[in-house]
């Protein structure tokens, strides 16, 4: 009996340890409306449970795919409270809508543990507490979009050789200070470098540490190409993040932020993008950068 048991602890653990999350979620289908109308009305869903909308992102290319970013307080108050640290690239917390009246989110559980890695665990009760209210806002269906086993998500990458969260590749710029790194990426944005757009920002002053969501407009090397090649059923996988810690400039290196984004991606999907990495990280580097007095 004792064997039993013990043999049933082990299997349990094993179980526990090999669980498999999915980046997405699938929500309640809205009724068929024009797309701006079912933002509206997600957007009023979201609200009523105290989530704050940061800023709406319809891709330049990507027809009928639309995405909403809010935030959440409890969630921005404990990536405050670590102080300086990339967590920052967590505050906004992403919803897909398509003009069928398709409803994703992403998962909490999924991208916390990928984007906050070690300071997971001190925000799991605000990470609860979004998973619930998203649930309660949106409903709750299947997880969809790959599965990766949690345990791998804090140093996920998507194969031996390829970056992580916090590879070297990921860094732009450097600044003096935390306020003249601020004061060049606003205004680069301003201005639509790179035929980018601003989607929302979320900044820390006392931290040190802010975030942007950037829509990359661009024809020949914004978004629309590369998505359209790999699949557009996630539209909750986008903006990408351009952020600031103390004096410096990040973007998430793209082998790592698409691969978490579609983790499913056969080797033979990414080929058809092995262009797009450095075309994102060239537009985000022209983001990062002093702009040339015209």
């Amino acid at each position: 009996m004792i064997k039993r048991l013990l043999l049933g602890a082990a299997l349990l653990c094993t179980a526990q340890l090999s669980l498999a999350l999915s980046p997405y979620t699938h929500a309640s289908k809205l009724p068929a409306a024009e797309l701006s109308a079912q933002l509206s009305q997600v957007e009023k869903k979201l609200q009523a449970e105290g989530f704050s909308v940061l800023g709406q992102h319809l891709p330049e290319g990507v027809a009928g795919r639309a995405s909403l970013v809010i935030s959440d307080p409890a969630m921005l108050a404990s990536i405050r409270a670590g102080g300086p640290s990339s967590d920052i690239v967590a505050a906004g917390i992403r919803v897909g809508i398509s003009s069928d009246g398709s409803v994703s989110y992403m998962n909490p559980d999924y991208w916390y543990r990928a984007y906050l890695r070690g300071n997971f665990a001190g925000a799991q009760e605000a990470v609860k507490s979004v998973q619930q209210r998203l649930v309660k806002a949106l409903g709750e269906g299947t997880g969809f979009g790959g599965d990766v086993p949690q345990e791998k998500l804090t140093g996920y990458r998507y194969m031996f050789g390829m970056e992580r969260f916090d590879s070297a590749n990921s860094e732009l710029a450097s600044y003096a200070s935390f306020e003249e790194a601020l004061k060049a990426v606003q205004g680069n944005l301003a201005k639509g470098l790179g035929d980018t757009r601003r989607v929302y920002e979320v900044v820390m002053p006392e931290q040190k540490m802010a975030v942007f969501g950037v829509a990359m407009n661009s024809a020949s090397d914004g978004e629309g190409w590369w998505v359209n090649k790999i699949g557009t059923d996630f539209p909750a996988a986008l903006p990408y993040e351009l952020f600031i810690v103390d004096n410096k400039v990040y973007a998430l290196y793209a082998r790592y932020r698409i691969a978490l984004a579609w983790p499913a991606l056969g080797m033979g999907q990414f080929m058809t993008i092995i262009n797009a990495p450095e075309a994102i990280r060239a537009t985000m580097v022209r983001l990062a950068t002093p702009s040339t007095p015209q």
